[in-house]
């Protein structure tokens, strides 16, 4: 949906009022602090009840998948839009499609499951290291690149941020019957990576899932830069405070393979849930603190491609999605506005931070 001009300065004037009183420096500081502690809070009390699984990812995120599933899914979507093409309402339209793409998921990937990784990745890379004369670890080197989970795979996934796996096991449906496939995933919250690992349809053989904080860098990942084909990036980043936020990505982009896609989804500025924030819960511009002690930040599609190009991804897509949900038992409308973008790695990375040129496409 498209805002009108009274909706947008409404809603300006609505985030500004509850921005005048600020959260005190003691406070924000503990939030700070104490952010996996209150995300550990929040999973202990609602463990994997509060969210519904993401089965839309593969309607919004094809490029989550191989490529070969992903044609199947372009079959489909061609199927479907075939099927509704007298539709004339195309709010209604919109969430057929999404019907459809759940009714694709459940009808492709509810079936048996078969642990199977296809190829392995590191042979190539192995007779690269071995015959280098001029690598004189090549043995120690060889041995780390095999050891780490999912080596023999040849497509693979990280999710940033698990939180008790709806995304996580709709992905897992199809990567169990996908050969050579395997999915990283991590959160800071070590409850919510027990959620995960203690989940009937967990398993070891294509899926680890591991307690990561991502801000920190000294922090290592459990697999090598550079070998990532998707990182999933859901609803975590606004998490973050701000200032952490590009210090993020740039390592993130770090994991990515040359051509390999990092997905995006977040709160876009002016979404309903800024709007109804009270005074005294704003820790800094467009930045809250929830009542549990979990924050949450409201992008605008400028800022997001700031970070990611500052990081040297290439934009794919990059757009504010706006939607009216309505809640018919309570008779409650909400305008929800969300960013979702795509950005991919240069297959050559010539790309310098400090001598980013490149004009913003937006202005």
């Amino acid at each position: 949906m498209q805002w009108s001009q009274e909706e947008e300065e409404s809603a300006k004037k609505k985030a500004a009022e509850n921005s005048l009183v600020k959260v005190q420096w003691e406070d924000q500081d503990k939030y700070e602090r104490e952010a996996s502690k209150y995300w550990n809070e929040f999973y202990k009390t609602h463990k994997n009840n509060f969210f519904k699984d993401r089965n839309w990812l593969f309607l919004e995120f094809p490029e989550i998948l191989p490529e070969e599933k992903r044609q199947e899914l372009r079959r489909e979507e061609r199927s479907s839009e075939h099927r509704k093409i007298n539709s004339t309402n195309s709010f209604s339209h919109k969430n057929e499609m999404f019907d459809e793409g759940e009714k694709y998921w459940k009808k492709n990937y509810r079936g048996g499951s078969t642990a199977v990784q296809g190829c392995v990745y590191n042979k190539n890379q192995a007779e690269t290291l071995s015959e280098n004369p001029q690598g004189k670890n090549c043995g120690e080197e060889l041995d780390r690149l095999e050891s780490f989970p999912g080596s023999d795979a040849t497509y693979r996934i990280l999710e940033v941020g698990c939180g008790a796996g709806n995304s996580v096991f709709p992905i897992l449906e199809v990567l169990c019957n996908t050969p050579g496939t395997f999915l990283y995933c991590c959160d800071f919250a070590s409850g919510a990576v027990e959620l995960v690992k203690s989940h009937s349809s967990y398993n070891s053989a294509w899926c680890s899932a591991f307690v990561h904080d991502v801000c920190d860098d000294a922090l290592p990942y459990p697999f090598p830069d550079e070998i990532l084909d998707v990182i999933l990036l859901v609803f975590v980043l606004s998490t973050i405070h701000p200032d952490r936020m590009q210090g993020v990505v740039n390592r993130l982009a770090k994991l990515l393979k040359p051509g390999g896609m990092l997905l995006f989804r977040d709160y876009g500025r002016y979404d309903t849930a800024q709007l109804r924030f009270k005074k005294g819960h704003c820790l800094s511009e467009n930045f809250y603190v929830r009542g549990d002690g979990t924050r949450v930040y409201f992008f605008t599609k400028d800022e997001v491609w700031n970070m990611f190009n500052l990081a040297g991804l290439t934009e794919v897509q990059n757009l504010v999605d706006r939607r009216l949900q309505v809640n018919r038992k309570k008779k409650v409308k909400m305008q929800r506005v969300w960013i979702q973008s795509k950005f991919q790695k240069p297959l050559l990375s010539l790309h310098n931070p400090e001598e980013t040129t490149k004009r913003h496409p937006y202005k």
